[in-house]
């Protein structure tokens, strides 16, 4: 019996340093290759996110229309999708359930740009993207509703 108990723990003594450097050295290498990969991407992602943030705002605006013949003003702003505006023009068959639970804001979070100059089926809808700042380059640039794939 003592040489069963002796033997057994003979076979499970653990891990080498020699094995653990091994795994460290593996999983050193996977990080270095697939790190540079991801963290690339999170700019990229941000435009995707503001570009499909428009492409929202502007089917709510479309529906705004549908009901009421006119986009808000610039006034009334994209609130006029979340509440009932007040002012000029007046919607006249506002939905009462709104067109959006709330205005989202740009993923850096800033407000997008909503101008109407009050001519029919005019607007513009935009993010001044990671800067804050009309013009940039790259994930620094203006994202326009008028200027977003798909």
């Amino acid at each position: 019996m003592k040489i069963r108990n002796i033997k057994k723990r003979k076979d499970s003594r653990g891990f080498t340093l020699i094995e653990i450097m091994v795994v460290m050295v593996i999983l050193g290498l996977l990080v270095a290759i697939v790190a540079p990969n991801i963290m690339g991407r999170s700019d990229q992602a941000k435009v995707t996110i503001a570009e499909t943030q428009l492409k929202n705002i502007q089917s709510a605006l479309d529906l705004y229309r549908l009901d009421n013949s006119q986009y808000p003003s610039t006034q009334q702003g994209l609130e006029a999708l979340v509440s009932k505006p007040s002012g000029s023009p007046e919607p006249k068959n506002w939905n009462p359930d709104g067109y959006l639970k709330s205005v989202p804001e740009d993923p850096w979070g800033a407000e997008f740009q909503y101008i109407s100059p009050g001519s029919e089926g005019a607007y513009d809808l935009y993010s001044y993207g990671s800067d804050g700042q009309e013009g940039g380059d790259g994930d620094a640039s203006d994202i326009s509703v008028w200027n977003t794939e798909g």
